[in-house]
């Protein structure tokens, strides 16, 4: 049988991205979780064979207001324990981080739109991250930020937010960056956060991330599918 992956997806237009091709590509059976749904059957971990956490606009520290985040911790400590491979993505890593028992918080400031990502030493021969140079620019689209969790090791940083991605064993993946973020997909963020760009105006730009995304595209589709390819091997 296909390796069997858990999508969980927490608003509509933060999904797969550029790693839906890849995984497909893989024969992996891709389980959409829209743990946003009241009505959504949650799946048993012992029926997976990993788990993908994408992005969205809640934090971790609304439980009270979005009680399945809570369900989704559990879930996590549940995969973690099963050793299943796991890739969390912005509030994904977040989540991943929480479930390690790591403090989320908001950043000292959000990062919107391309940025320059740090490489660091712990990077150095994890696969995952092998076509990375000493910087790259990525997309972000966060305001919190997550410690790094006890027993993890940080992978990148920037320099508006130290925690950018980390191990944890050599299967549990947090990202805070999105590197799957399609041409399709940005104008659709954008429109769906326009009220959150509104109450930044003067800190960012629509116009400048329109402006920069046909330069930096083409380098973060290379960076996911390495990403996306790497991980479905874990």
């Amino acid at each position: 049988m296909p390796p069997e992956l858990l999508i969980v997806q927490h608003i509509p237009h933060e999904g797969l991205g550029t790693f839906e091709p890849v995984f497909k590509q893989a024969d992996c059976a891709l389980l959409k979780l829209d743990a946003f749904d009241p009505k959504v059957v949650w799946p048993r971990v012992n029926d997976l064979d990993g788990l993908v956490v994408m992005g969205g606009p809640q934090s971790v520290s609304e439980q009270a207001r979005y009680p399945y985040l809570k369900r989704e911790i559990a879930l996590l400590q549940d995969a973690i324990k099963k050793n299943l491979p796991i890739l969390g993505v912005c509030l994904g890593a977040q989540l991943v981080a929480a479930a390690l028992g790591a403090k989320v918080t908001k950043n000292a400031q959000p990062e919107i739109g391309w940025y320059p990502l740090m490489r660091e030493p712990g990077a150095d021969g994890d696969p995952l991250c092998e076509p990375f140079g000493q910087t790259e620019t990525v997309f972000q689209w966060h305001g919190d930020t997550f410690g790094l969790p006890k027993g993890a090791v940080r992978l990148f940083s920037s320099p508006l937010c130290q925690e950018q991605a980390f191990r944890y064993r050599n299967n549990v993946y947090g990202l805070q960056f999105h590197v799957e973020v399609t041409e399709a997909m940005m104008p659709a963020w954008i429109y769906a956060n326009a009220a959150e760009l509104s109450s930044l105006r003067g800190v960012i730009d629509p116009a400048t991330i329109k402006q920069q995304t046909p330069q930096h595209l083409p380098r973060l589709h290379e960076l996911a599918h390495q990403i996306a390819t790497t991980f479905v091997k874990s």
